[in-house]
Parts: C-alpha cells; structure tokens; sequence
C-alpha cells in the first residue's frame, strides 16, 4: 500500500488504518460519530493527500479541459475552482473533480485516488492539442480543515484573508510559514472550511502546526469513515458508490454540472437523454422504520416489487435519522413518495425527501 506523508502522525495517534484506494489511510481514530460531531460542532482536519492532482498546461490547456469535463471552464476566472464530472463515450462518468484555474495556461484538476491512473490515461487518449497532461499526485499533500470554527481557528496561519475567501475560490499564499500554498474554500463537509495543498515534504510541520492553532478551539484528526457521514448528510456523490462508469449524469441528478454551451466527450448522445429523460433516478430517504440502509439494499414498492437499488446509506450522526441515497424508477422518486428498503427479510418504509438531509 501507499502511504501519505503523515502515516506515521497517523499511527501515533492511535488511528484505525484500512486499504483505501491502495493508500493505508487512517478510517478512524476515536470513533465515527465523535469525530462527525467535532466536524459539525468545531473543527477537524482530514489527511486527504491520497487525492490526486494532474495539471493540464500550455496555451491550449482550456480547450482540453473543455473536451474532457462536462462544465463550462471558460465561466471561471483565475483563483477560481468548478465541479464538474467527465462523461465517458457510453453514457456513464469516468470521475468526479474539482478544476482549479491557475491561470489562463494552467488548469489544476483534483480526482478521485482509486482514479488516478485511470483518469491520468483517460485525458492522455483524448488530447487532440497541444495541451500538457502532467500526473502530479506525488508533488502534493492535502488537508481538509473542515468546520464552522476552522476559518477561525486557522487565521493566524495565514495572510489570506479566510473571512473573505468565496466558496469554490482559492489563492497561493504562505501557511504556517510554508510558500505557495493553495488555500481553498472547497470541502466535502458542507460546514464550512478550507482545503490546503502543499509540498509532501512540508506536511508534518503543517499538521503540527494546523493541531497547534486549533487547539483552542477543539480540532481534533478525523478519519475517512466520517467524511463518508458527513458527505452522506449533505447528499454528496461518492465516486465507486452514487455514481460510476456506468451511471448516467442525469440519473444521478448532475445535470446542473452539464454545460451544452459547447462540445465535450459524448455530449450529443448525454443532449439527447436530457430531452428523452431517464429511466431512474437518484433519490434521497429517511427510513420511518427501524434499520439501517446499506449500499447494495433493493428498494421495493408497496407490492414489493423491486424499483431500486440502495447506494449510500448510513444512520445521520446528526439527526439520528436512517438516511440513504439510492436509484429508483421514474414515479417513485417525487419529495414524499413511500419507498421500501429490503432490510434482510424485512422492506422497511421510507419516505422520500430532499436535499441536504442535513441543515446547519
């Protein structure tokens, strides 16, 4: 297994380690829904330098990024970061990322770790320009500072201005005495934060540093089993669970990341499913009954016939609620429709409701 520059911190730190995407990540150090809570409540800082980074450079970098992802890149402007999916030439989604716009010639894309390789060779094959595709995952470390006090908490490390840093904007300043690195207003926690990206080398003195300042404030390390939870509550896409090479954009709900304002991989084909419409839908629930939804559960009708299959599905750490997110037919997925989640032997009703489960 690979291994981040932190393991070690990690291990000292007492924390459950588990192969993840072929990185041995810590899953959790205390417990999932204590760490959940000092996320929601305070702050906690996630080690998520297994991600990675492949930079697309050169003076026909855009069109690249154009061809490949299903957003408009040319709407953002430098210091600025867009979600977007990159469909694959049979309907379905090679990955999920974020593009961050270095520049007019520099287009910094973060994916999924378990798709590196595979979205590294993906854009390889499809860049018909000049464009330069550099796999750079190993010239980065990543922390998620994730939190509503986090921003606070982490002022003192920076003289980027955290108050006044836009969602999905980024700038390249100094971190606890560290150069050049990226300072963003991104995250998978929907409570606020800031994702940082730095030089492997730089990574202990960072998260000495990141623990140190938010000391006061209650940080604490979080593992990845609660950044699963808390993805969960805000209804968050998990590439491998809610959506992959075979899942349609638009079932899974991401028509609002498919920009038609210009041409990209498959977009004639995805031109026509917006028109005709789909076939199922990803859809949220709260189960009314006692059990807990997991990934792979059918989802029945009243009769029980199967309409359905569950995706993601956990007990809120927040609510106390039974929560999932899965694929249902078309008709059965309006806002309180009745669904049922095969639960072993039992179909547990379930009521269908909408985003985020989780409001702060």
């Amino acid at each position: 297994m690979k291994k981040t520059a932190l393991n070690a911190i990690h291990k000292s730190l007492g924390a459950k380690m588990v192969d993840f995407a072929g990185f041995e990540m810590p899953v959790s150090y205390e417990g999932v829904n204590a760490e959940h809570q000092t996320v929601r409540e305070h702050l906690g800082v996630f080690d998520v330098s297994h991600m990675g980074e492949i930079l697309i450079s050169g003076p026909q970098a855009i069109d690249l990024v154009q061809s490949v992802t299903s957003n408009d890149i040319s709407k953002i402007v430098d210091g600025q970061a867009q979600y977007a999916y990159m469909p694959n030439e049979k309907g379905g989604i090679v990955d999920d990322l974020i593009t961050y716009k270095l520049n007019d010639e520099q287009y910094l894309m973060v994916v999924n770790a378990s798709n590196i390789d595979k979205d590294f060779a993906w854009i390889t094959a499809h860049n018909n320009t000049s464009a330069t595709v550099e796999n750079q995952s190993d010239q980065y470390g990543q922390l998620a500072i994730q939190g509503p006090k986090a921003n606070t908490a982490m002022q003192k490390l920076t003289n980027v201005d955290l108050k006044k840093l836009k969602f999905y904007h980024f700038e390249i300043g100094e971190f606890a005495g560290v150069q050049d690195v990226i300072i963003s207003a991104t995250g998978y926690t929907g409570s606020g934060g800031i994702e940082i990206y730095f030089k492997p080398e730089n990574a202990q003195e960072i998260w000495t540093a990141v623990m140190e300042a938010g000391k006061d404030f209650g940080i604490k390390p979080i593992g990845l089993a609660a950044r699963d939870t808390l993805r969960l509550e805000m209804g968050f896409c998990l590439y491998g669970n809610d959506i992959d090479d075979h899942t349609s954009p638009f079932e899974a709900k991401l028509g609002w990341i498919t920009k038609f304002t210009k041409d990209f991989v498959n977009s004639e084909n995805l031109k026509k499913e917006k028109e005709q419409g789909t076939a199922q839908k990803l859809t949220a629930f709260i189960l009314k009954g006692k059990g807990i939804p997991r990934q792979g559960y059918d989802i029945v009708d009243e009769q029980g016939e199967k309409i359905g299959r569950v995706t993601s599905g956990t007990k809120s750490p927040s609510t106390g609620d039974a929560i999932g997110m899965g694929y249902v037919k078309d008709g059965y997925h309006q806002i309180g429709s009745e669904i049922f989640i095969q639960v072993r032997k039992n179909a547990i009703p379930a009521t269908v409701v909408k985003l985020p489960f989780y409001k702060a």
